[in-house]
């Protein structure tokens, strides 16, 4: 009978909502302007400063791997949910997908803390229209 006591005290803490949502709040300037800081630093290299992405991002380089996708609305970042692509930029998408998938994209769990990359998604989602904001946040 314990467990059932413990699971429902604990259930009651999260008001209901998922303890996940909202880290990527692009509504919150703060987050974002620490977002923008990081993706600068950390991801605009590869993905662009305006978060255009590489030239002929859908087709496959020699070595198998693919040019670096855009965030902005041009690419598929928004058809992901903030989960997934959080993991994908904690662990890498090799480690995400499986091990045979090609992926240049290092996993950046080592360089950067849970909430830099939080704060990295919610700077790219702030760049979204609302529309497209809204339908990523469905999924």
């Amino acid at each position: 009978m314990t467990p059932v006591v413990i699971v429902i005290v604990l259930a009651g803490c999260t008001d209901g909502q998922d303890l996940t949502s909202n880290r990527a709040d692009a509504s919150n300037p703060d987050i974002v302007a620490r977002g923008e800081v990081v993706y600068q630093e950390s991801c605009a290299s590869c993905h662009g400063v305006n978060l255009e992405g590489q030239a002929n991002w859908t087709l496959r380089n020699a070595d198998g791997t693919l040019p670096a996708p855009p965030h902005d609305v041009t690419g598929h970042t928004w058809h992901h949910g903030d989960e997934l692509l959080f993991e994908l930029t904690k662990w890498g998408p090799s480690a995400v997908v499986g091990n045979d998938y090609n992926s240049a994209m290092p996993g950046f769990s080592d360089t950067l803390d849970d909430d830099d990359i939080w704060a990295v998604l919610a700077y790219i989602k702030s760049r979204w229209p609302d529309e497209v904001r809204a339908a990523q946040s469905a999924r």
